[in-house]
């Protein structure tokens, strides 16, 4: 078994692990498994309350948890245009998304991502991942496979050993209704 099928039976297994993304180490489970995303705000010292974000290797994995249609043509060809890459977006969440994954709000911050191993992770997954930065609430991320195993040691389920992009800072949130930027990159 390789680390890819490792990272994907833990995920399988509502295990919580660690990748890198674009510009830091992202700790991720799977987006339905309320078990596994407890576990991951557990590790994270963060409350259920701030939403999360989903990761994804395409538009078509996140469908099932937001509300394109709420979007009008333009605002989602903004959205599209900026995919795959650095740009997450808060969207309208499906009536059946769970409050796990959006807490108090009724929007989802999603993204398609340009990583190319997050991007395998995901197809080989076959959905999207829940991702929040690879730290404890309060602390710098971790930009590289060490830093996170020094950090999160013995609480993850899985580290998958890779390299984050170049980008200096984790990616840019906007709202997808009125573009506004709730978090600069």
């Amino acid at each position: 078994m390789n680390e890819l099928e490792r990272a994907v039976a833990a995920l399988k297994q509502e295990g919580v692990i660690a990748y890198a993304t674009e510009a830091v180490f992202g700790v991720g489970c799977d987006p339905d498994s309320e078990a596994a995303v407890h576990k991951l705000l557990a590790i994270k010292q963060r409350p259920v309350e701030k939403g999360l974000i989903l990761i994804a290797d395409t538009l078509e994995q996140l469908l099932p948890y937001i509300d394109i249609a709420a979007l009008t043509a333009e605002q989602r060809a903004t959205v599209e245009a900026s995919w795959p890459g650095p740009f997450t977006w808060v969207m309208p969440a499906r009536a059946t998304t769970p409050k796990w994954l959006t807490g108090q709000f009724d929007t989802l911050a999603v993204r398609v991502t340009a990583h190319p191993q997050v991007r395998a992770l995901c197809r080989a997954f076959g959905k999207p991942l829940v991702s929040t930065s690879a730290n404890l609430t309060g602390e710098e991320p971790g930009r590289t496979t060490a830093e996170v195993v020094a950090a999160l040691a013995g609480r993850l389920d899985y580290v998958l050993p890779g390299e984050v992009g170049g980008r200096a800072k984790p990616s840019e949130i906007r709202d997808a209704r009125t573009g506004t930027v709730l978090r600069a990159s």
